[in-house]
């Protein structure tokens, strides 16, 4: 018997497998990518993971359809910030029905617990997620942390799985899931999984911002996990990174609606919109000097794309701080 088990690399997900494992249920754990997951590719961590309890692993890249469908009009609307929860939920679940077949799985796990998160795990929740799921047969999805709260499953009422053999966990405590990873002799897990980066008020204020100016893709994506952001007086956006791992992200970021800043001395490794004005090139010049090892008195050459821009940093860094971004 086969289960398809939604996988974040948190320790909830990995009980959940684990559990069914334990019950001889071959477990594919399935990481669905939406882009938003944190500033790292943790990719082999999560693949150390599903292999530690016991599930095989995949990674479904579904970046492109999730800002196209779910992102911007979400049925359900937005948690605190930009997280669209419960639509989110949802449409994992849709994925996941969408695959089972090929996979020759009976049934979907998640390490869901009921009241845990206020959005997307209360009970009344859990059936508009269903909803959204394109109709999917609730009683296909067990919850193994929670079952002896919810309604026998498909797969409890037909025997393929042991229902005394699950949880009743409930709310925010992790006590009894760090009970069971010691007992599982686990050390490398989350708790809590979390780390959406759309549930983070800076993020989401970077998207709102973003969005006046552009329309959103997936190479957007990266752009906004890093730096400094600024929003120059023609309609130029800048970032400027903060830190070795700023400057090494921003280096990464494959997106052909921007051009490099280097700098020739010590300094933030930055990127400018490609169409931005002449104007604004050299303000970004001077912006990204600013945050260099510069010094007031000297002239510095930035290289703004193969293009040579002579100028000096401010005198603080307060005065290029009045272009970071606003929000209308």
């Amino acid at each position: 018997m086969k289960a398809i088990s939604l996988f974040s690399g948190g320790l909830d997900s990995m009980i959940a497998i684990k559990l069914m494992v334990n019950q001889g249920i071959d477990v594919i754990a399935i990481h669905i990518k939406t882009g938003f997951g944190g500033t790292k590719d943790i990719t082999d961590i999560l693949k150390k993971r599903a292999n530690m309890a016991g599930a095989k692993f995949r990674v479904l890249d579904v970046r492109e359809e999730y800002i196209e469908k779910i992102l911007f009009d979400p049925k359900y609307g937005y948690g605190k910030n930009f997280n669209p929860c419960i639509d989110c939920h949802g449409y994992m679940f849709r994925v996941a029905k969408g695959i089972m077949d090929e996979l020759g799985a009976s049934f979907i796990v998640t390490g869901e617990v009921i009241g845990q998160r206020p959005m997307s795990q209360r009970a009344d929740a859990l059936k508009k997620v269903i909803k959204l799921a394109d109709d999917i047969d609730e009683k296909l999805i067990v919850r193994p942390l929670s079952a002896k709260l919810l309604e026998p499953t498909t797969p409890e009422i037909n025997g393929w799985i042991d229902r005394e053999k699950l949880l009743n966990i409930s709310g925010k405590s992790r006590e009894r899931q760090l009970k069971l990873a010691k007992e599982f002799g686990w050390e490398d897990y989350e708790a809590p999984a979390g780390g959406c980066l759309l549930t983070e008020a800076h993020y989401s204020s970077r998207i709102r911002e973003f969005i006046e100016h552009d329309s959103f893709k997936v190479e957007d994506i990266d752009l906004l996990k890093y730096g400094r952001h600024f929003r120059l007086p023609d309609g130029a956006k800048l970032v400027v990174g903060r830190d070795k791992d700023d400057n090494e992200g921003l280096k990464e970021v494959n997106s052909s609606k921007y051009k490099s800043i280097t700098l020739p001395i010590a300094g933030p490794y930055s990127l400018i919109s490609r169409d931005a004005s002449k104007d604004d090139i050299d303000l970004g010049a001077k912006i990204a000097i600013t945050y260099a090892k510069s010094k007031i008195e000297e002239s510095y050459s930035v290289n703004v794309d193969s293009e040579i821009v002579v100028t000096s940093p401010f005198a603080t860094k307060k005065e290029a701080q009045k272009y970071f971004f606003k929000v209308a």
